[in-house]
This record gives structure tokens, C-alpha cells and sequence, in this order.
């Protein structure tokens, strides 16, 4: 039988609680209350307060051609490397899972690229893919100028979408390897004596019991990909060339860091915090349901 810890006083749980919600107060409830005064506001650059303007800046970003850009191209990063990276890690989980010859050696590498920082493999996939000098560097011999990420927008888009896959694979492999570890192996074995080949085994056992896994994996690498790809873009392209990888989370920082147009970087932040969380809302309720929990 459980056994639940109480308190005489109601005052003691409160003392437990206030810790994280001062945390969940100060690092999200402020911070998201500034962006939304300051998006119905115009906040002067050099500072002399806040000027009333209601809906305006939203009015003005949705009527310029190049914050649509970057909400497209946006989408198409998220796409793509959400993509690339559970589809990667899930071949990945499956073969380890296995146990080929060398598979504990394996699991420890793929787990690695998760532990290193995104500027840092962000760096590291910049002098990798350099075009004078990078590994690609010998195409450019075969075929001088077909790949300069400088200067041509898809070879661009196509570096950051390596690095940010190269460092998510990894985060999908670990939740991957989980769930497959987490079937169990009667299950497998009986369908390997019935005949079943190894991919019908994949497709009709594993692969439904593994689906709560796959949701979650694709709610977070699609949020992720809006947030946590700034430092890659940074290092890697800084929004370049023409705007081209000018993601909508490296716009808010150029406009508002280095156009001082504050008010509108944080009408962009809240439009980007909705489409988040029009795509979460959307997932849950159209893909949720294929979901197997059994």
C-alpha cells in the first residue's frame, strides 16, 4: 500500500511550492508579460519610455515581405530536419537495439553529439563544410562553385540544416532506444519464430508500440527547431546570404539587437510563441489519435 507524505499545515506545502514558482514567475510569466506590453507599445531606442500603439506593430510586420519569408523558410527548416533527424535516429535505435557486433560502442557515440553545444557543433560544421577547404571542398574541384554556402541561399540552408539534424539525431536516438528497449522481447521472439522477417517484425510489432514515442519526439524537435536553432544560424550564416536563413528566432534578435526596433522583435517573439503553439495544439489534435497507448 502507498504511503503519501502529509503536512499539518497547509503553509508548509505552500513553502515547498514558492521556490519553483518564483523561477516559473521571474524566467517565463515576466519575460512573456514584457514581450506582449512592449509589442502593443513603441519602445524608443535610446529609451524615453513607451508609446501606446495598440495592434500597429503586429499590423506592420504581417504587411512586410521579408517576416513572411522568414516564416516560410522557417517552416521549411522544421520540416526538413525534424525529418532528417527522427528518421535518422530511428534507424539508428533500431539497428542498435539488435545488438549487432558493437552496438554498446555505438550507443555511447550516437549519444554524444546531444552533449555538445550548438555553437560549438554549429563551428564545427562551419570549417566542415567550408567550400575552400571544408570536406564538400573537393565538389567545388569537380565543379567549381556549386557549393559556397556564402553565397548561394540553399547550400546555406542546407548547412544549418546538417548541423542542427547531426545534434538532434542523437536526442532522438536516446527516446528511440528507450522504447525499443521497453518492448518485450517475447514479443519479438515469438513473431521471429512464426517467420515474420525482421522489417514485417518492425512494421507490425515495434513500430506501434514505439508511436507515444514518435509524438513526443515530433512535438519537441518541431518546437526546438523554432527556438533552439539561433546559435547555429548565428555562427554558421548569421541570417545570410540575402536573408536566406534568416529563421523567424534569428530575426527577432537581428531586428531587435541590432535594428533596435525592439517593439517589433517583440511582437515577432509573440507571433512566433502562437505558431508554436498552433502547431502543438495541432498535433495533439489531429495526430494524437493514431497514436497507440496499449
Amino acid at each position: 500500500m502507498e504511503k503519501r507524505i502529509t503536512f499539518s499545515k497547509w503553509s508548509v506545502g505552500i513553502l515547498f511550492a514558492v521556490p519553483q514558482l518564483l523561477l516559473i514567475f521571474t524566467f517565463f510569466y515576466w519575460p512573456a508579460g514584457q514581450a506582449v506590453f512592449w509589442s502593443l507599445t513603441l519602445q524608443q531606442p535610446w529609451g524615453g519610455g513607451n508609446i501606446w500603439v495598440g495592434l500597429d506593430n503586429f499590423k506592420s510586420i504581417l504587411a512586410n515581405s521579408d517576416y513572411w519569408n522568414s516564416v516560410t523558410i522557417s517552416i521549411t527548416f522544421a520540416a526538413i530536419s525534424t525529418g532528417i533527424s527522427m528518421g535518422v535516429g530511428l534507424i539508428f535505435a533500431a539497428l542498435t537495439d539488435r545488438q549487432l557486433r558493437g552496438s554498446k560502442i555505438y550507443r555511447v557515440v550516437l549519444i554524444w553529439p546531444y552533449g555538445i553545444a550548438a555553437p560549438a557543433s554549429a563551428m564545427a560544421f562551419r570549417f566542415i563544410l567550408a567550400p575552400e577547404a571544408g570536406l564538400i571542398a573537393v565538389v567545388n574541384q569537380w565543379w567549381p562553385g556549386i557549393w559556397d554556402p556564402g553565397l548561394d541561399g540553399n547550400a546555406a540552408m542546407a548547412s544549418i540544416i546538417a548541423a542542427f539534424s547531426w545534434k538532434y539525431i542523437a536526442y532522438s536516438f536516446i527516446f528511440f532506444l528507450a522504447a525499443f528497449q521497453a518492448i518485450p522481447r517475447s514479443l519479438i521472439e515469438a513473431a521471429a519464430m512464426d517467420g515474420s522477417s525482421v522489417l514485417r517484425r518492425f512494421w507490425d510489432i515495434q513500430f506501434p508500440l514505439i508511436t507515444p514515442t514518435i509524438f513526443f519526439l515530433l512535438v519537441i524537435n518541431i518546437t526546438e527547431s523554432f527556438q533552439d536553432s539561433f546559435a547555429i544560424i548565428d555562427v554558421m550564416t548569421s541570417g545570410g546570404p540575402h536573408n536566406s536563413t534568416n529563421l523567424m528566432v534569428y530575426k527577432i534578435y537581428s531586428d531587435g539587437f541590432k535594428g533596435l526596433d525592439f517593439s517589433g522583435a517583440a511582437a515577432q517573439s509573440i507571433i512566433l510563441m502562437l505558431l508554436i503553439i498552433v502547431l502543438t495544439i495541432f498535433q495533439f489534435r489531429f495526430i494524437e489519435r493514431r497514436v497507440h497507448y496499449g
